[in-house]
């Protein structure tokens, strides 16, 4: 399969941290966002929405929306248990990542790390939602290791990539002690390199 993805988004990073833990044989073809390479042709072709990631699988079909191909790609694995409400938590949590968290903490991160902008001028509201979506994963974190279940998840490879991410958004994890230790222990999973 072919990944269309930029490795500065943290919604292709989710991609690239399951398929290299699944051990899933893929090409990864870098596309620029601020070069505008989500607007080419031959990418629009592929999704029309003009967003990364797309996957292109060998019989041609593509798929986009990161937690859409999570969800696919993790089928059959112990990252999306056959258990039916735990997979309704973890869909639960994905739709919440994509609603309640991304827009304000990857949003954040871009003005400050590509647009140049500074902590202080960051929009009020977003920063407030930000902050708000990181004590929400505190209080979930504060008494169990992953966010569904007893064992890691699609769930916690959704919502690391940008979480492990906030502080290059002005975001401090210093005193939420769970969502740092629940980091530590999903890089750990992951082999990643600590943020």
């Amino acid at each position: 399969m072919k990944i269309y993805g930029d490795m500065t988004s943290g919604n292709c990073l989710k991609l690239r941290y399951l398929t290299d833990l699944l051990r899933l044989a893929y090409e990864w073809i870098e596309i620029d966002i601020s070069a505008g390479g989500t607007r080419a042709a031959a990418f629009l072709a592929l999704n029309p929405h003009g967003q990364v990631p797309v996957v292109v699988f060998p019989d041609g079909r593509a798929l986009a929306q990161s937690n859409a191909i999570l969800r696919y790609l993790a089928r059959g694995s112990d990252l999306l248990p056959d258990d039916p409400f735990l997979q309704a938590e973890i869909d639960q949590w994905l739709f919440w990542e994509q609603y309640s968290h991304e827009p304000y903490i990857a949003v954040c991160r871009s003005h400050m790390v590509y647009s140049g902008g500074s902590a202080q001028t960051r929009e009020a509201w977003r920063v407030a939602r930000g902050e708000a979506a990181l004590d929400a994963l505190e209080a979930r974190l504060a008494s169990r290791a992953w966010l569904v279940g007893d064992a890691m998840s699609i769930a916690d490879i959704a919502l690391l990539a940008y979480t492990r991410l906030a502080p290059q958004g002005g975001f401090d994890l210093a005193p939420r002690s769970a969502v740092r230790r629940w980091i530590a222990a999903c890089e750990a999973a992951l082999g990643l390199q600590p943020a």
